[in-house]
């Protein structure tokens, strides 16, 4: 019996299918397996029927007497119930020192979890988030893997092989840390990914019904831009999209609805950020861009009842040149909330990720590569302690020279009616993070005045708190607490 096979991969859906021609193509044997027999053999018969690496396996024990030790079994299921009854059904099957891997969008409390029961029975578990869709998956995602360290040189070699690559061959994978900390950072990810797409569909609004121009204008535009400083997947993309013609000539663009959906992943993002209490402002306004959207019916109605009138002088005030600088600069705050939260968190549960190699790792493969990511990564490898990437001198300077574009074209897209949720969160966020007195003051002597929460002084000792009897009613003041 042929016992050497490398790794398993279970769920034979576009990802998993995918990922298992990709790995057959760099010389790895694979079995794929799925609970419903019939996408096997439609698999092996299709898209896999050059493959010689490929076995497809028609049951668990098939699956497993084909695997070498220690059995690695890669799961490309749906998240949630799915992982655990898969994993409770092959468990009668496995040994102490097996791998489990979860390659698809799990919460990362659930990885922390199934790692933590797993561990204490002997099998090695790992979560890897896999960005890059169909595309990534086939010739070469981001791949970011954490858990179990003991699997990690087991695993290394199959990730690091399909993974993309960087110019100088480095490839977009590396271990992230211990836990759920591979899924964690495949959720900032994905919530980075958010506000990119609102912010691109923000900037083509304004080009669209603000300063008129075509779908092939704006093609144009947006391929000029990725050959620039906005050099990235989306924004490449949303060229191609912008030059794209139905059989009668109509752009596709406009034929599609405008009402936008959402699996739960940026959401997750936004409620780590809350708890974690991370300002993630565009981020989470880029979620609830979605929400609104996605209400149609009701914002048809309402524009029946007040009927939305764009501001015609929107070109008078704005450049295309204005907005490329906008959007990079929304674009670096998306990035700085994003990479904050993943700073916050690493530190509390002490995971030990390199942000740097966070950066390196989303460098290619996965759908938020772009060209600043390595200026990201060089920020973290000359200042490992680097608070915020507005910090690092090149995105200070970047900054400094792009405010007065970022702050015209938000005050211009506002003026003329065009709703920049992000543009304008990532604005106001920036004109909060460097202000040297916020108006929080008046907060703290309202909570005090109303429920007795105490204050802290100017120019006192940062932690001493007092309070002041506001009505002269005496009585007793409640203790401070911070959220």
């Amino acid at each position: 019996m042929n016992e050497n096979y490398d790794i398993a991969v279970v769920g034979l859906a576009v990802m998993g299918q995918n990922l298992i021609l990709n790995m057959s193509d760099h010389g790895i044997k694979v079995v794929a397996y799925n609970r419903t027999a019939s996408k096997v053999t439609e698999f092996k018969d299709g898209a896999a029927k050059d493959h010689n690496n490929i076995y497809g396996a028609k049951s668990l024990d098939d699956m497993i007497a084909k695997l070498s030790f220690p059995r690695k079994i890669m799961l490309m299921v749906r998240a949630g119930e799915a992982v655990d009854e898969f994993i409770q059904q092959v468990l009668p099957y496995l040994q102490e020192g097996d791998i489990i891997i979860d390659g698809g969008n799990s919460n990362y409390p659930d990885t922390v979890r199934r790692e933590e029961f797993l561990r204490g029975i002997g099998i090695r578990y790992v979560g890897s988030g896999v960005s890059g869709g169909e595309e990534g998956a086939r010739f070469g995602p981001s791949i970011m893997p954490g858990g179990n360290r003991d699997a990690w040189e087991f695993v290394k070699p199959i990730f690091q092989n399909i993974a993309a690559k960087t110019d100088d061959r480095t490839p977009c994978c590396d271990w992230v840390g211990s836990a759920g900390s591979g899924h964690f950072v495949k959720m900032v990810h994905n919530g980075i990914e958010y506000g990119d797409m609102q912010l691109i569909s923000e900037i083509y609004d304004i080009m669209n019904r603000g300063l008129a121009l075509s779908n092939d204008s704006m093609a144009d535009i947006f391929t000029k831009w990725n050959k620039g400083i906005l050099d990235s997947y989306l924004v490449e993309i949303t060229g191609e999209i912008l030059a794209r013609k139905e059989s009668d000539g109509t752009s596709t663009i406009d034929t599609i609805l405008d009402r936008a959906g959402q699996k739960g992943t940026g959401k997750w993002t936004v409620v780590n950020g809350a708890e974690a209490g991370v300002p993630l402002t565009l981020i989470s306004e880029s979620v609830f861009a979605r929400s609104l959207s996605a209400r149609l019916d009701e914002r048809l109605a309402m524009n029946k009842l007040i009927p939305d009138s764009i501001s015609k002088d929107v070109s008078e005030k704005i450049t295309v040149e204005d907005l490329e600088k906008a959007l990079f600069a929304a674009k670096l705050i998306s990035y700085t909330q994003g990479f904050m939260l993943i700073d916050e968190i690493n530190k509390e549960k002490v995971w030990n990720i390199d942000l740097g190699a966070v950066a390196l790792m989303w460098r290619g493969g996965c759908i938020i590569r772009s060209g600043f990511l390595t200026k990201i990564f060089e920020a973290y490898r000359e200042n490992p302690e680097l608070t915020s990437l507005l910090a690092a001198p090149y995105f200070t300077n970047i900054m400094k020279e792009y405010e007065g574009s970022f702050r015209k074209v938000v005050a211009a897209a506002i003026s003329a009616g065009i709703a920049v949720p992000t543009l304008a969160a990532g604005v106001t966020f920036f004109d909060g993070y460097r202000t040297k007195r916020l108006p929080a003051n008046m907060i703290q002597a309202q909570r005090d005045y109303f429920g007795a929460h105490t204050y802290e002084k100017v120019g006192g000792v940062r932690g001493e708190f007092f309070h002041t009897d506001w009505i002269g009613s005496g009585g007793v003041s409640s203790s401070s607490y911070n959220v």
